[in-house]
């Protein structure tokens, strides 16, 4: 599933991060938090790897 905006790569990026080891988990903050704990290192990396040309910074509702 591909990131709808920027923001949500952004924190995709940094949860797979902490997922890995390379920053600590206490580090992250919001979203990005709660994308650790509840998404799979597959999920997160198919998140984080979405192009960002075109994309939103933040998702209008």
């Amino acid at each position: 599933m591909p990131a709808k905006s920027k923001a949500q790569q952004k924190a995709a990026g940094a949860a797979l991060a902490a997922k890995r080891g390379d920053i600590k988990k206490s580090e992250l903050q919001g979203a990005s938090r709660s994308m650790e704990s509840s998404m799979s290192e597959k999920e997160l990396k198919d998140l984080a790897s979405t192009r960002r040309k075109g994309k939103p910074e933040h998702k209008s509702e």
